[in-house]
């Protein structure tokens, strides 16, 4: 389940994203995430954007799989970093145990509120036995859209560990901040690293 007037933001503001956010070495989060990863890791790479995290992924040594609703960042994943980034929405999660970790970076944000619990589920089921999980949410309660057009849902940490641990997931790290992005608002948030051990 896509909403247009967000893609249609993300198709405008594709290099524009990529130039503000890029970043030639992992940020800490990210750095955190590969020292858990087994070697040679099959990573999705879910909401790629413009694909600098799988690139990460890749000089890493492991096998990245960059998907994103939006065609022009996956236009731009292949031209900046070569990838083989591929068009695809939260629906198409495959239903066995295929990735060795899924890297969800303020991406599930943009779901529609009451599909996010089913969607944290979809990536248990996608993931291997043991399988890390990171995700990226902005907090707070309800949905709306901010000042460039983008749909937001918001949950509270609580709320977000509770749908964690339903879906079989055992939080390792959390992690709150607040920062400004794209729309230039700042937005409190939360990292959380889990694993998959149900």
């Amino acid at each position: 389940m896509t909403d247009a007037e967000t893609l249609a933001v993300y198709d405008a503001k594709a290099s524009e994203y990529a130039d503000r956010f890029g970043s030639p070495e992992p940020d800490d989060d990210l750095k955190r995430f590969l020292a858990l990863l087994p070697p040679n890791a099959y990573v999705l790479d879910l909401g790629c954007g413009p694909g600098q995290s799988s690139a990460h992924f890749r000089d890493a040594g492991h096998r990245p799989d960059p998907v994103d609703a939006s065609a022009e960042m996956v236009a731009l994943a292949r031209k900046r970093f070569d990838l083989e980034a591929r068009q695809a929405t939260f629906d198409d999660l495959p239903k066995l145990p295929t990735y060795d970790a899924i890297w969800a970076n303020f991406s599930l944000l943009h779901a529609p509120r009451h599909k996010v619990a089913d969607y944290i589920s979809d990536c248990a089921a996608a993931l291997k036995f043991q399988g890390h999980f990171h995700l990226g949410m902005k907090t707070g309660r309800g949905e709306s859209r901010d000042a460039i057009g983008r749909r937001y849902c918001y949950f509270t940490p609580k709320e977000l560990t509770a749908m964690l641990m339903k879906a079989g997931f055992r939080v390792l790290s959390k992690r709150e901040g607040a920062e400004a992005g794209l729309s230039k608002e700042v937005s409190p948030y939360i990292i959380l690293q889990a694993i998959k051990h149900a």
